[in-house]
């Protein structure tokens, strides 16, 4: 059914610049070309196979041994039926920390115990630091604030056998991994790794498994044999609270 708001019809819906159903794009890409006329052209040309009407290069610039950088304008011809949209995501109803707080002291009654790192080749900790540190990212405190929980940040760079021994050690009830560098998919077979050696140890089936990152959604991390994915915008909270249900959920107290 058509679903019309504020003259938005959400089953043909296009982008949008300066006026409602423009189509307006702005794009930008690098060609390994020299700067030029004839790069300028070259983009243009690409923007048009790409299927934008009226391309135009407003900007282009130089960065040095053959490759150019550019900004180009187009109008987009297509549209989208947001109405028939369905993106698979974690559907539960969110706590905060006083709530995840009390749900452990009446529904778990002990210490859960919940483990991250960025694990591989990645060094960026910015991702799994707003989950697990103390002082968390904008306004939401990290899980090393919330009692009833200890948070085992192990930082970045750590191998897969190191995450799972400590995991081991630990009797963790969590597992949470950070994957920030996603270049040519490293992360997809990092990951994967991951739930390998859990159940070569025998314990995947006794342990909750996030990831989170730019690039990882629900979707994708159930693909990948995780219980959930949280992708940007996700906090503490949101983890926290999917992780103490599923311990009650899947009986794991």
């Amino acid at each position: 059914m058509s679903e019309v708001k504020n003259n938005v019809d959400l089953t043909k819906i296009k982008p949008y610049g300066d006026t409602l159903n423009d189509g307006m794009v702005q794009m930008s890409f690098t060609l390994p070309v020299q700067s030029g006329d004839e790069a300028d052209e070259a983009a243009r040309q690409l923007a048009s196979k790409m299927g934008f009407d009226d391309p135009a290069v407003v900007y282009s610039h130089d960065l040095g041994i053959g490759y150019t950088y550019f900004i180009v304008y187009g109008k987009c011809t297509h549209t989208v039926d947001f109405t028939t949209i369905e993106v698979p995501k974690v559907s539960m109803e969110f706590m905060e920390k006083e709530q995840v707080e009390e749900y452990i002291a009446e529904n778990i009654k002990r210490k859960v115990v919940i483990i991250g790192a960025c694990t591989g080749t990645d060094a960026h900790t910015v991702g799994i630091d707003a989950i697990m540190n103390m002082k968390g990212f904008d306004g939401h405190y990290g899980l090393e604030r919330y009692n009833g929980i200890e948070a085992i940040n192990m930082g970045s760079q750590v191998p897969n056998e190191e995450l799972v021994a400590k995991a081991i050690e630990t009797k963790a009830d969590a597992i949470l991994v950070s994957q920030v560098v996603t270049q040519k998919d490293v992360h997809i077979p990092n990951l994967t790794q991951l739930v390998e050696i859990l159940e070569a140890e025998g314990v995947r089936d006794k342990i909750v498994l996030v990831c989170g990152g730019p690039r990882l959604s629900h979707e994708l991390a159930q693909e990948l044999g995780y219980d959930a994915g949280f992708g940007s915008g996700s906090f503490a909270n949101h983890v926290a609270s999917f992780v103490v249900k599923q311990i009650v959920d899947r009986n794991l107290i």
